[in-house]
């Protein structure tokens, strides 16, 4: 069984590719570990499922950051995310 690891709301886009998608990208705190989740805008008016501040992701489900620019970008925004918000708050 995989080990959980928290992980913080970095980054939250519009795709480009299809309407009423929104992206949210969840990095850990050092930036090397991201987890991508879909969403459909429409959810959001139909359903209750909030957007937290951190989630946590078995180890196996994180993607690996290989760009410095990007880690870099991760971790600054996961930690400030990390002291401004607990992770159950919804953004």
């Amino acid at each position: 069984m995989s080990e959980t690891v928290r992980a913080w709301l970095v980054e939250r886009t519009y795709s480009d590719d299809e309407q009423n998608i929104i992206i949210l990208v969840y990095a850990t705190p050092d930036g090397t570990g991201y987890h991508r989740k879909e969403r459909s805008l429409t959810s959001f008016e139909s359903d209750t499922r909030d957007t937290y501040a951190a989630i946590d992701i078995p180890e196996s489900e994180l993607g690996r950051v290989t760009d410095d620019e990007t880690r870099e970008m991760y971790a600054a925004a996961a930690r400030e995310m990390a002291e401004t918000h607990d992770p159950t708050d919804t953004v």
